[in-house]
């Protein structure tokens, strides 16, 4: 009896699975809509992946508003969504959410709402709601004067206490760290979020955007460098001590590694949460591709073996989500510490000696 009730158990939540990502995940294109002569593969995976001009929720498109500067003009174009522009005459539609002007007026800047953009905005908006909300009980006392009342404010205590010791303090100087644990917890908690969003039947993983993580890393490069020390500017430009001949080799090593920095954290990033995203889509989507050669009895037999890995996938990339949120707030830490660190060259020297 235990057995039977296991299997019906499994047997519904596959059948949920099923339904949940048949009927309201874009990527997947029904097969009315394909002929037998049409190329059209039946997975669209970047399709999924990539960022659009709409918002999908609850298997509904809602459009998202164009904002277009377009040549001699000061003032941006402002249509309610893709085709109300392209209504207006003025642009055609191009493949993606891409626009061309129709009138001879190129597009100078495209500043156009997307759906990594709206799930980027909703990962900020959340870190500063949680944070003054936090912020408020504290100053009633709650965690202060007495212990932290309830889950969520004994689990925001827990990160927050993490990020501040065992990141910030630990690969910053003690007298700086304390300034900059605002930035990297806001940074740890916005990162995860939008990399858990990607785990929602339709959300959107917004860091699996380079556009998105470059920004991120920007922030922690400017940080970095605007917070160097006289120190670190003397071992990027002139290296004390050192002969002038391999001042020529590695100054522009120095510099070149100012950048490459930022960009590994963009890249590591973005790399990560995308082909994570796509292995799911993919493995998942093997059903429809066994459904669609071999027939329907086969892909449903498929889905007692795609429906569990894929759900083993699941947990597997939420802990990625986390871990990746943590690797990019560690490392900013550690390239903001080197960049502020002072060294005593004459202790180094009499040590050496």
């Amino acid at each position: 009896m235990k057995k039977d009730w296991l299997m019906a158990q499994a047997l519904r939540g596959i059948i949920f699975l099923l339904i949940l990502f048949f009927s309201f995940n874009p990527a997947v294109i029904s097969a009315e809509a394909q002929d037998d002569s049409s190329d059209e593969p039946v997975i669209d995976v970047m399709g999924k992946v990539q960022d659009h001009n709409y918002l999908t929720v609850a298997g509904f498109d809602i459009p998202l508003p164009r904002i277009i500067f377009v040549e001699g003009s000061l003032v941006p174009k402002v249509y309610s969504s893709t085709s109300a522009a392209v209504s207006s005459g003025e642009f055609n539609e191009l493949p993606g959410y891409a626009l061309e002007s129709s009138t001879g007026n190129a597009i100078v800047l495209d500043m156009s709402i997307t759906s990594h953009l709206v799930y980027f905005w909703l990962a900020i908006f959340l870190t500063i709601w949680i944070s003054i909300a936090m912020a408020g009980k504290y100053k009633k006392g709650a965690g202060r004067e007495t212990e932290p009342k309830g889950w969520f404010q004994n689990l925001f205590e827990l990160t927050f206490l993490f990020i501040r010791d065992d990141i910030a303090k630990t690969n910053i100087p003690e007298k700086k760290y304390k300034k900059f644990v605002p930035y990297l917890f806001a940074v740890f908690v916005s990162i995860s979020f939008m990399n858990l969003f990607g785990l929602l039947p339709w959300g959107v993983t917004a860091t699996a955007d380079i556009t998105v993580t470059a920004i991120l890393a920007g922030f922690t490069f400017i940080l970095t460098q605007w917070n160097g020390s006289k120190d670190h500017w003397e071992h990027v430009f002139w290296f004390p001590d050192v002969p002038p001949l391999m001042r020529v080799i590695l100054t522009p090593i120095e510099i070149l590694g100012l950048f490459t920095k930022p960009l590994a954290l963009a890249i590591r990033l973005f790399a990560n949460m995308l082909s994570g995203k796509i292995m799911i889509i993919c493995i998942l989507g093997l059903i429809f591709i066994f459904s669609e050669f071999f027939g329907a009895l086969f892909g449903i037999g498929s889905s007692f073996l795609v429906v569990p890995l894929t759900v083993a996938l699941y947990v597997l990339k939420a802990f990625v989500g986390i871990l990746q949120a943590y690797i990019f707030t560690l490392l900013s830490a550690v390239f903001i510490g080197m960049a502020a660190e002072e060294h005593d060259h004459i202790e180094g020297i009499e040590a050496h000696a």
